[in-house]
């Protein structure tokens, strides 16, 4: 009943702003005056043609094809086109097509969701997959015909199908994530690791293991506890009956088994004697990233086209940017004086080691602003983005503002380590952090968009235990209120350039 709702109530803000959308901008614009003529170009069956301004491979219109002809009888019915396929390919249509993903998305965040949380109620899974659907970077781009939509479907498609241990199919939607955004190779490489630390982790052989390991602990402790009166041995929890994110935080409440080196250890150790198993098992994934290297050798790198303009560099000062936007999307859950609290809390259990830890996260935010803060000719040209005004606004007003917010970037990326430590292994948690990296670090260009699929990871890990009504509500509205806004500057505060003709319209 849950996911019905939720399609049900997503397509209720995503029918109308497509219709309202398509009224107002009828023509393409921005980068879709690439992307709907190449698809428009397959809708008549020049499927070798290719645009040599486009960087991401083919997918998303393969799948507008797969899209249209699933209307295509219906539309000849009521007379909304004539007798060619082609004529069918219009510029709303084909943005329909992520209109459609968007519900998608928004029922396979609600499946993870109850996966994850299978305490949850149904009300509550339904609150926090309709508040994710409405997350800016992800609504305002479900109007438009661009990649992320569909991208960032395909990936929760593969991150289900993997949760519930279905590689074949998992690896099946990598490889369309792959295909519709050549950077999601390193999200199935995350998902696939992510498979792997549940397979070996959760095995029985690990558990046995850990379990005399907690044996071995909660008789040491019964003993230093031991009084005359008493010298009865302390009981340990039983985790068989708690579901996996509860026996992670049961595992790594002991001193054996809560540090990072234990769960590197665990885990080779469990992979070199499942080695085979796991061959096997993750095969499929193997497949997917052996063909994608062959396609990146062909190719003569991993951008299809305008090469010259997306050079790969070393862009660390990104990976500070998206903690602070992710952060600042989700206020309530960060910059709260509950969260405060605990982290100053977490800081003072291990002060040496968090007092070092704090110092090199503040020296590297340092060194990444200063040596590897670029600015893209794109990013300094384009006045109708909004991070060409916070470059020129907020990061470059004066020469000092830039090292003056590294404290706040390791503020946030505290914060959401610290959120997701409270579901996940370590393990986990630096996967989930070296996968971001691998992503932003080496692109040159800031694009807030680039930050959904790990600014989803982090939400469906992170929340589903510890958020109440409230914070999701709250969130909702800053959901709500930022959409507001630039909907309604993408649609109705229009400027012209004197070089150019034609409307500009403020876009993300």
């Amino acid at each position: 009943m849950g996911k019905i709702a939720v399609a049900a109530i997503t397509s209720l803000w995503v029918i109308p702003m497509s219709i309202i959308v398509n009224h107002i901008v009828p023509e393409p614009y921005m980068d879709e005056i690439f992307h709907v003529p190449q698809a428009q170009q397959y809708c008549k069956g020049n499927l070798r043609s290719w645009d040599p301004m486009i960087t991401t491979p083919p997918g998303l219109y393969y799948l507008s094809l797969a899209h249209v002809a699933s209307l295509f009888p219906g539309m000849l019915l009521v007379g909304a086109t004539s007798q060619s396929f082609s004529e069918a390919c219009s510029t709303s249509v084909l943005r329909s097509t992520n209109a459609v993903f968007a519900v998608l998305c928004g029922v396979l965040v609600f499946e993870i969701i109850r996966f994850l949380g299978p305490n949850l109620s149904d009300a509550k899974a339904t609150l926090i997959a309709l508040v994710m659907s409405l997350y800016p970077l992800h609504w305002f781009f479900t109007f438009l015909y661009y990649t992320d939509v569909a991208s960032l479907t395909a990936f929760l498609a593969m991150y289900l199908a993997c949760l519930r241990k279905r590689y074949f199919l998992s690896a099946f939607f990598g490889a369309l994530a792959i295909c519709t955004r050549q950077t999601n190779v390193v999200w199935m490489l995350f998902v696939a690791c992510s498979g792997v630390l549940d397979f070996t982790l959760d095995s029985p052989r690990q558990k046995e293991k850990e379990k005399v390991d907690q044996d071995s602990y909660h008789q040491s402790i019964g003993r230093k506890e031991a009084t005359p009166r008493s010298n009865l041995r302390k009981r340990k929890p039983d985790n068989s009956t708690l579901d996996p994110f509860d026996r992670a935080k049961s595992f790594s409440s002991t001193e054996d088994t809560s540090g990072l080196v234990y769960d590197v250890y665990a885990v080779i150790s469990t992979c070199w004697s499942m080695k085979w198993q796991l061959l096997v098992t993750f095969s499929p994934f193997i497949v997917v990233v052996v063909a994608f290297g062959i396609f990146i050798i062909w190719n003569g790198g991993i951008v299809l086209g305008a090469k010259e303009d997306h050079v790969v560099s070393p862009h660390f000062a990104q990976i500070m940017y998206f903690s602070l936007v992710s952060a600042l999307f989700t206020a309530p859950l960060h910059f709260s004086v509950g969260q405060l609290r605990n982290l100053l809390q977490e800081l003072r259990q291990n002060r040496p080691l968090s007092l070092l830890l704090t110092l090199v996260a503040l020296v590297a935010g340092l060194a990444s602003v200063h040596f590897f803060s670029l600015a893209h000719p794109y990013l300094l040209a384009d006045n109708r983005h909004y991070p060409f005004y916070l470059w020129r606004k907020i990061i470059n007003a004066h020469w000092l503002m830039k090292y003056m917010l590294v404290p706040v970037y390791v503020y946030s990326w505290f914060s959401i380590l610290s959120l997701l430590e409270k579901s996940r292994r370590k393990i986990w948690v630096l996967v989930y952090f070296l996968a971001t990296c691998a992503v932003l670090v080496p692109t040159p260009l800031i694009e807030f968009r680039y930050y959904t699929i790990p600014f989803y990871i982090f939400m469906l890990h992170s929340c589903v235990r510890n958020s109440g009504w409230a914070t999701w509500l709250l969130t909702g509205t800053v959901f709500v209120c930022v959409n507001v806004f630039t909907m309604g500057m993408f649609l109705f505060r229009t400027f012209k350039w004197s070089h150019e003709d034609g409307v500009q319209r403020f876009i993300w």
